[in-house]
């Protein structure tokens, strides 16, 4: 249900409880880290990027309330799961906990193994949605593929077979980043958008939108479009499909809206744009 490599960060004040539940998280082959009051929690988080925090509610300084707040606010932590301790059963705190983003909340005393089921209850529905999201693309038909290469490349005696859209890489070369475009390139025909490509890497869309730009100078959404122009053109230029099915077979619901950023990115419509570099490719 859970990886022993899986961080988890325990902010507790109290020292007997915070060692306890470290030992036992130990023992169960996680790797730890704690803090001793809110503030230093989140410099934990921030710097360590657990893969679920524990918080106790009631602290001197900052409450957990508090901690989970600055977390959820800030891209880095906002999506790692959080699960609050309290001795309160009071339904008001309750929902106050889940107001702000909480996934779970234990009441003290809670024993070890009701910990363990809880942690291990959050990181299997992470786990489960990474894995849904990635299975969703993975299955995804790509039949608008299918027949649709130019009759010097294949004829209709290839009907059975896929045919991909062939293209010199337009995504920059960054190892960091690896991940990002690789899955644009695998999927960018089936409609996706910036919260897909987050999900599929494991950030928020706010941090990868920050960490991509940051490195390329482009938003995500930006190169997803930048791919789908270029496979507008190889099929603009190569078969003679309407505009319509072009802009399915690129992932576009409608075709006024492909047109449109076609038209933009190129200064011709997708029509004009292909009567002339057919032209040109004739001669």
């Amino acid at each position: 249900m859970y990886e022993s490599s899986n961080k988890i960060l325990v902010i507790e004040d109290d020292n007997i409880t915070r060692d306890l539940y470290l030992k036992g998280l130990k023992a169960k082959g996680f790797d730890t880290i704690s803090a001793d009051n809110g503030f230093a929690g989140i410099q934990q988080a921030l710097e360590c990027i657990p893969d679920l925090v524990i918080c106790d509610i009631t602290m001197p300084d900052m409450d957990g309330y508090s901690v989970l707040n600055t977390l959820r606010q800030d891209p880095l932590t906002a999506i790692i799961p959080f699960i609050f301790l309290t001795g309160s059963s009071n339904k008001a705190d309750v929902r106050k906990a889940m107001e702000l983003g909480a996934d779970d909340y234990l009441t003290k005393p809670s024993t070890l193994d009701e910990l363990l089921r809880a942690i291990a209850i959050r990181l299997e529905k992470q786990a489960t949605l990474q894995y849904w999201w990635a299975k969703k693309f993975e299955k995804a038909p790509k039949s608008v593929f299918v027949d649709h290469t130019p009759s010097a490349i294949a004829s209709e005696e290839t009907s059975d077979e896929e045919a991909t859209i062939p293209s010199k890489s337009i995504f920059p070369c960054i190892p960091q980043l690896k991940e990002v475009f690789d899955f644009i390139e695998a999927h960018y025909h089936q409609g996706i958008t910036l919260c897909d490509v987050a999900v599929a890497v494991g950030y928020s869309p706010a941090y990868l939108t920050n960490r991509v730009a940051r490195q390329t100078g482009e938003t995500v959404n930006c190169w997803i479009v930048k791919r789908r122009m270029a496979g507008a053109r190889f099929l603009l230029q190569n078969n003679n499909q309407t505009i319509e099915k072009i802009a399915k077979a690129l992932g576009y619901q409608d075709v006024s809206h492909f047109s449109r950023q076609f038209r933009q990115h190129h200064g011709l419509p997708p029509q004009a744009w292909r009567k002339q570099h057919q032209l040109v490719s004739q001669k």
